[in-house]
């Protein structure tokens, strides 16, 4: 059996969403924000005190872009997976990977917004460079979506992989602080895997992190 430690809304929901396109089973086990991530049980599976950690086969892994590697490798090597050999291989690896890109700023951003609870300690400067990054980022996406390569509806040209899984997930994150409005191509290509139903069943049924719809930097005096 399969179990996935998860926090709505955070990465461990790109290993959800991940499972559920693997039609695996599993089972979740929820956390909060709260204590449970430091009990010694707990960092026994995840040793920064982070989600997503994995149990399998009496085995434990954490960060999930070795957890995407590894599911992949294992339930869908040529469907959501790409093994050496693959012409897309070494794309498919840069996108897998470049979503921590993505969701490090993420991160920076969900701290000054909503983690630091007095205004006193947020950063309106920080607020503005994070989304700025964000945009960098998404500006990257945006690029290779537009090159002119026959079906490229996904990140890759053989098709839609855990690496749309992953930056899909890094990018349902960052709209709660970056817009897509100057990136038409990352858009529609958001838009058509967020249709997906693995995309829907990873959504959080009570609440999340964020309290409202977008957090917009605060103005610099």
């Amino acid at each position: 059996m399969i179990t996935l430690h998860h926090c709505p809304q955070t990465r461990s929901m790109r290993t959800l969403w991940l499972l559920h396109e693997l039609d695996v089973a599993f089972r979740i086990h929820l956390h909060s924000f709260d204590r449970s991530l430091r009990d010694p049980e707990y960092l026994s599976l995840s040793p920064a005190g982070r989600v997503p950690a994995l149990e399998i086969d009496g085995e434990r892994m954490f960060e999930t872009g070795a957890i995407t590697a590894y599911l992949c490798e294992r339930f869908s090597p040529e469907r959501l997976g790409r093994m050496p050999g693959s012409p897309d291989r070494m794309a498919w690896l840069v996108w897998v990977h470049f979503a921590e890109t993505l969701s490090q700023h993420t991160a920076a951003l969900t701290q000054q917004h909503v983690a630091l609870r007095e205004d006193h300690q947020r950063s309106p400067i920080v607020m503005k460079l994070e989304a700025a990054r964000v945009g960098k980022c998404f500006d990257a996406i945006e690029a290779r979506l537009s090159t002119p390569v026959e079906n490229r509806d996904y990140l890759l040209t053989s098709g839609f992989s855990a690496a749309d899984i992953s930056v899909g997930q890094a990018v349902y994150m960052s709209r709660f602080f970056v817009t897509l409005d100057r990136h038409p191509a990352l858009a529609e290509w958001y838009a058509r895997i967020t249709e997906r139903a693995g995309f829907q069943q990873s959504l959080p049924q009570d609440g999340g992190i964020y309290d409202k719809d977008f957090y917009a930097p605060w103005p610099i005096m």
